[in-house]
């Protein structure tokens, strides 16, 4: 009975997350030691999301269409995954089935929507589960309300996102960022 029910919701995520072209939102970010940051998300399909943390947090990840960048200017650092290694890539490639790789996950409440997705073939890239809330107005009838990244070192990282904008116009020179290294910009 519940994989029936189950049928039904993923259709339902899937279709929203094929729904969504962009998306900006708020986000507060909480590491595994409950140290929070927060920020602005910018999300543009396929494969571009900014987190552009408060000010005074000298971090940024941004994926540009086929990498996902993590940049500390502290320590000018900046370290690079093929978006599809990334937990993220469920959220960046809107033609991904999901269906192959998530599975539904019990709420007490019924208008929560929550889902596991992680690829059994390459647990390396970590998994995610993403928490949905149906709202009527919202792509496909859901609101994406954060979720929960798990990397394969075990960190846990949740992302929770409030006051969410679709399909707006997101000027592709949101994803250029300053490289802090010698050599220059991107």
């Amino acid at each position: 009975m519940l994989v029936s029910a189950a049928e039904p919701e993923l259709a339902q995520v899937q279709q929203h997350l094929q729904g969504v072209s962009s998306m900006v939102a708020a986000f507060a970010q909480t590491d595994r030691n409950g140290h929070v940051l927060t920020g602005t998300m910018t999300l543009k399909r396929p494969g571009k999301i900014r987190f552009q943390y408060q000010k005074g947090v000298p971090q940024l990840i941004v994926a540009d269409g086929s990498s996902l960048y993590f940049i500390d200017y502290q320590v000018r650092q900046v370290d690079r995954w093929p978006i599809g290694n990334s937990p993220l890539a469920v959220l960046l490639n809107p033609k991904r089935d999901i269906t192959k790789f998530a599975k539904l996950l019990p709420t007490r409440n019924p208008s929560i929507v929550s889902i596991e997705i992680h690829d059994p073939q390459h647990p390396e890239y970590g998994r995610i589960t993403m928490i949905f809330q149906k709202q009527a107005g919202a792509p496909a009838g859901l609101m994406l309300q954060g979720w929960v990244a798990l990397d394969s070192q075990n960190n846990r990282t949740r992302i929770e996102l409030s006051n969410q904008r679709f399909n707006a116009n997101v000027p592709d020179g949101t994803f250029r960022w300053n490289d802090p290294r010698p050599q220059g910009r991107r």
